[in-house]
């Protein structure tokens, strides 16, 4: 059986998941950003992440990619994730993979992740 797949914006989600998001992209999201056409035929720009049981495609445009790096005290000046923090989020999401650097580039998370507890209206199936 495959895992379900949500879209969902960044806001919405609940913060262990943005966390490991951040993991998974220290240096950003907006390089990362990829294109799709939505169930009502839309294009829809989103940043693909999985977890043990979801598929996430995050819903941003490229100036809001930006803007979440800018505002977020997480990411430094250069919209790097910050090493301390970094470090942080490893130690809670128990993220001790050898082969971590191959995954953050990809998007791949292994880190295993409680359900999302936030059933607002927005999740989509596509």
């Amino acid at each position: 059986m495959s895992k379900p797949r949500v879209i969902k914006d960044f806001e919405n989600l609940a913060v262990e998941i943005q966390e490991q998001i951040k993991l998974a992209y220290p240096d950003g999201f907006e390089d990362n950003l990829i294109r799709f056409v939505n169930a009502e035929g839309k294009y829809v720009s989103a940043l693909p992440f999985e977890t043990d049981d979801k598929y996430y495609m995050v819903r941003m445009t490229v100036a809001k990619a930006k803007e979440i790096i800018e505002d977020d005290e997480d990411y430094d000046e250069d919209g790097m994730l910050r090493a301390e923090v970094k470090e942080l989020y490893e130690d809670r999401y128990d993220s001790d993979d050898s082969d971590e650097d191959e995954d953050e580039s990809s998007g791949r998370s292994h880190d295993e992740v409680g359900d999302d507890d936030d059933d607002d209206d927005d999740d989509d199936d596509y």
